[in-house]
């Protein structure tokens, strides 16, 4: 993995902000989260041969059941649908009592819907 940019910490720094960068998602990023949050690792337009080095990179911060016990035991986790299971996240954790991804979705449903409606004018 890439590391992070200097310049862009050191101006967050310069801004009175604390920022931890790492490497590993249990050491900080997870640790006493109250959410979760995860993305797609590929898109669908991305050759195969990115999409098989894309998941050996992020393997390791896949978000399975042992990553939520990190966080707090009433902690939420979100992805921004449509998902790829047991990559970006395991079916159980998609599938488990943290998870308000469904939710998330129709509320994006209904965002959607009324930037339609703005730009018909309706």
């Amino acid at each position: 993995m890439p590391d992070f940019d200097a310049a862009v910490l050191a101006r967050a720094r310069a801004q009175g902000r604390h920022i931890v960068g790492d490497h590993d998602p249990a050491a900080h990023a997870v640790e006493g989260a109250d959410l979760v949050v995860n993305d797609t690792w590929v898109s669908m337009h991305d050759p195969e041969s990115a999409k098989e080095r894309r998941h050996n990179q992020l393997r390791p911060y896949q978000v399975n059941e042992q990553l939520m016990t990190r966080a707090k035991p009433d902690a939420l986790f979100m992805h921004f649908l449509p998902a790829h299971r047991n990559d970006e996240a395991t079916s159980a954790v998609m599938d488990g009592p943290h998870s308000v991804i469904f939710d998330e979705a129709e509320n994006r449903l209904h965002a959607q819907k009324a930037v339609m409606r703005w730009c018909l004018g309706v």
